[in-house]
């Protein structure tokens, strides 16, 4: 283990200094705290490794943890703790099956922290980039219970899920997605290449243009000079909106904005809706009380205004109000659900009700994607007419007119 250097003051503010050895500063903090001592700092020796900072040392351009990482992690963990291997060696046995090396070295500072000490769950929150508040709080969740194996069990198909859905939705866009970059390349196109080819046709012809023809070549002439500025007001348009959207108010109308878009809304709604669902009743199943479930579910709809009605409805609870009022209070199920928590909250099982609410929004999400394209395809239809159109009218209209005239001058 590596070495820290210490500068601590006892209770009667004496001045401490020595070595300790430990996985981590924050180890050993931990341990001066335990023997009544104030750290002032703690420095590693030169030459030696605090794995406490594996993840931020591992260079700019390292590889990110995949997610399917974690979910063979939880999913392996079950494994060797039901067949009865110790964590310590089960986390010592992964180590040599993990090809990723980043997550190898989290896993093997997950492991030095146990030596140390501490707990799995506190490891894990070492590592919040690998493993989300919700992953570490289920843990924390197995350990008080003494259900870890469960707990991971539970997790794998709760990642599971997660991955399942993220990747439908993805393969659901990837073709408008295309669409639209097409047709934006190809507006991009045709005002830097044709229509300043057909302007030096009419422009040599010397007679008046019709207005969409002088409107398509002054937009060509204007991109073809400030090209430069566009680019520049493109980027930083990007990184403009990338800005506003990680802060909190902005981050928030966004969210509440990306609800309301036409189709692509509604599929997002859903998604959200079935993992708050699904994690509701996957924590309920592990014994967390309904206050602190809500609270660990923000984290997993990946919507702040989905997330701020969430946290409404756990105020509630914790003022003593019933599920089925928070619910209805918060305005974003419809009635089945409501009839299903209401159901749910008067028989105990509130947690299988839950499980089959977020059946059925995955259903719903799933539908949803299947018939994406074809909800898609009438909007792109009529974009690409409107694009033709608008082209026929500037670029073809001169030349028919054009064709006219000489037809009437013979």
């Amino acid at each position: 283990m590596p070495n820290f250097a210490y500068v601590a003051r006892d209770r009667a503010g004496t001045r401490l200094t020595g070595m300790l050895d430990g996985p981590s500063s924050a180890i050993v903090a931990e341990r001066l705290a335990q023997q009544g001592s104030i750290p002032i700092s703690i420095e590693l020796i030169q030459g030696q490794v605090d794995t406490d900072s594996v993840e931020e040392t591992s260079g700019f351009f390292a590889k990110k943890v995949p997610a399917i990482d974690v979910l063979m992690f939880c999913r392996q963990m079950n494994t060797l703790l039901k067949a009865g291997v110790p964590i310590l060696r089960a986390l010592g046995g992964l180590t040599d099956s993990i090809v990723n090396k980043r997550f190898k070295a989290v896993v093997i500072n997950l492991k030095e922290s146990l030596e140390g000490g501490r707990e799995l769950s506190q490891a894990m929150e070492s590592h919040p980039s690998v493993f989300t508040p919700f992953v570490t709080s289920m843990v924390r969740v197995g350990e008080s219970t003494g259900r870890l194996e469960q707990i991971f069990l539970r997790l794998y198909h709760h990642l599971t899920f997660q991955k399942f859905m993220r990747e439908q939705v993805k393969t659901a866009l990837r073709y408008p997605s295309f669409v639209v970059l097409a047709m934006l390349i190809a507006i991009c196109v045709i005002n830097v290449f044709v229509i300043p080819a057909f302007a030096k046709t009419f422009k040599g012809l010397g007679a008046e243009l019709p207005l969409m023809t002088r409107v398509l070549i002054a937009s060509s002439d204007f991109t073809i000079t400030w090209w430069p500025a566009l680019l520049i007001g493109a980027i930083g348009a990007v990184f403009l909106f990338r800005s506003i959207t990680r802060s909190d108010t902005g981050g928030f109308a966004w969210d509440r904005m990306k609800l309301r878009i036409p189709v692509a809304g509604n599929i997002l709604r859903l998604a959200s809706y079935s993992r708050f669902c699904r994690s509701m009743g996957l924590a309920l199943q592990s014994g967390v009380s309904i206050v602190q479930s809500l609270t660990l579910v923000q984290e997993v709809v990946e919507n702040r205004f989905i997330a701020d009605k969430i946290e409404q409805m756990r105020l509630g609870v914790a003022r003593g109000e019933s599920v089925l009022r928070v619910a209805t209070q918060s305005a974003i199920f419809n009635s089945t659900v409501l009839q299903m928590i209401m159901v749910g909250e008067e028989s105990g099982m509130l947690d299988e009700m839950f499980m089959e609410v977020a059946d059925l929004f995955q259903g719903d999400v799933e539908y949803e994607l299947k018939n994406l394209s074809a909800q898609i395809e009438p909007i792109l239809i009529v974009v690409l007419g409107a694009i033709v159109l608008v082209l026929a009218l500037g670029i073809f209209m001169p030349m028919w007119e054009l064709g006219q005239a000489m037809g009437g001058a013979k």
